[in-house]
């Protein structure tokens, strides 16, 4: 099944989004056939913060390490980094080559909303220089609270459609009636966060049909190591991880 045919099941696709080549490989191993980027992730793997531009070569990195494997991948490319359509479409085109299925693509800049106009046109760019590519068209509204009713979110999703948007994203949009207001009134797959209380068979309902978990895993990872050395150190029960050896034979498997 094609990237595309994920997202037209009963069920939403749960993407989980990876950091760095063992965190796919073990989302992989867990059965999940597409897996996407953390922007936040890979952005903090290299010691800086998220939504500065940061990632474009390491994401380029990642998904070269990462060509071959049997899951569709998924690359968030934060604003595409760069003003410039044609620049970001270059840099879709070389993703595509290295093997992503998809990307997700940002309407905001520096915590900031961008002209939806200049967002639609690097949209337009991507689609004319790689038409296979998922092209996940992130509306960040809700995510930073500026222009978040749903009246100005469906402006902003509906002219982004237009432009080539094979799904739309709202992250931090979550409550029922507005999901059911979005899906309903738009014509792509429409991509929302975890939400906490939430199942997939709840948002199915709503007709939401991406689930995507972001940074959590890569945050839940964390708290996991730091959890594990404070039970050495308080002589507590020492939290369930992954057997050296299996780690040790996944990646074995990865560069065979």
């Amino acid at each position: 099944m094609d990237f595309f045919e994920l997202h037209h099941r009963p069920q939403p696709l749960l993407l989980p989004n990876a950091w760095d080549v063992p965190s796919a490989l073990a989302f992989l191993d867990a059965g999940h056939p597409a897996i996407g980027t953390t922007s936040f992730g890979v952005a903090a793997s290299l010691g800086r913060p998220d939504a500065g531009r940061v990632t474009r070569e390491a994401n380029l990195a990642l998904t070269r390490a990462l060509a071959g494997i049997p899951a569709h991948l998924s690359v968030d490319i934060e604003d595409g980094y760069s003003d410039d359509p044609d620049q970001v479409a270059d840099y879709v085109a070389e993703l595509a080559e290295a093997g992503a299925a998809g990307v997700n693509i940002e309407d905001s800049s520096a915590e900031a909303l961008i002209d939806p106009g200049l967002h639609a046109a690097k949209l337009t760019a991507i689609k004319q220089r790689a038409p296979r590519v998922f092209l996940n068209a992130r509306v960040d509204t809700y995510w930073l609270g500026e222009e978040a009713t749903p009246e100005a979110t469906l402006r902003r999703a509906e002219r982004y459609v237009a432009a080539g948007a094979d799904g739309v994203f709202t992250p931090g949009a979550s409550e029922p009636e507005l999901l059911a207001t979005l899906t309903a009134a738009l014509p792509v797959p429409l991509n929302v966060l975890v939400l906490p209380g939430r199942s997939l068979a709840e948002l199915a309902e709503l007709g939401v049909r991406r689930v995507s978990t972001g940074s959590m895993p890569y945050r839940a990872a964390l708290h996991a190591a730091v959890a594990a050395v404070t039970a050495v150190a308080d002589h507590s029960p020492i939290p369930a991880s992954v057997p050296y050896p299996e780690l040790q034979e996944r990646l074995r498997r990865f560069h065979s």
